[in-house]
């Protein structure tokens, strides 16, 4: 799992009125849960651009005033207009405690019912997964050479040696679909 490095200042004025003075400022209200006690600080908005806006998921190392954290992002409110981002919560992570975090999910090889005529689709984009954060993959890589037309993949057919997905066992990760194409010469 990537590493990204953010910078914050500490607040000590809470509320509407100080988290609306902050965003004129163009700067983004954020709290870290799951320490002593919660931290409530700020960073600037243009900082937060290559965090949000990628499909890889990162451990936030936070720097508020010479001291770090290691988290993850848990929630992100966004205006419903602008699409600016409007709060940010983190989740602080320790090395020896499990966490659960969604990771992206990618296909890789080329499916036998895609060589039939058939449509491969992602059905699950996301997938959660539960682990230590030394072993947090990236991306969790599932091998379609094998499915067939008109098959799927479900959560229960996945194995990993160092973590665990958290998903309901049959939630469809990935299937082949038959298009019209490949009904129509099926049926010759």
């Amino acid at each position: 799992m990537q590493v990204f490095e953010l910078k914050g200042e500490l607040r000590t004025d809470l509320g509407k009125k100080a988290s609306k003075s902050l965003r004129t400022e163009k700067k983004v209200p954020c709290v870290l849960y799951g320490g002593e006690g919660n931290v409530h600080f700020s960073v600037v908005e243009k900082d937060l651009m290559k965090l949000l806006y990628t499909p890889v998921v990162y451990v936030v190392k936070i720097d508020l005033a010479g001291k770090t954290y290691n988290a993850v992002m848990r929630e992100i409110q966004f205006h419903p207009v602008s699409d600016r981002v409007l709060h940010i919560d983190f989740y602080q992570i320790f090395e020896d405690k499990p966490v659960v975090m969604e990771v992206p999910v990618k296909l890789q090889g080329f499916a036998e019912g895609v060589q039939a005529g058939g449509k491969l689709v992602l059905v699950t984009r996301k997938l959660k997964v539960k682990a230590v954060p030394a072993n947090l993959p990236g991306e969790i890589v599932v091998d379609v050479t094998t499915l067939g037309l008109g098959k799927s993949v479900k959560v229960k057919e996945l194995s990993f040696e160092n973590f665990e997905v958290v998903n309901a066992k049959e939630v469809v990760v990935a299937q082949v679909k038959m298009t019209r194409a490949a009904k129509s010469a099926e049926s010759k």
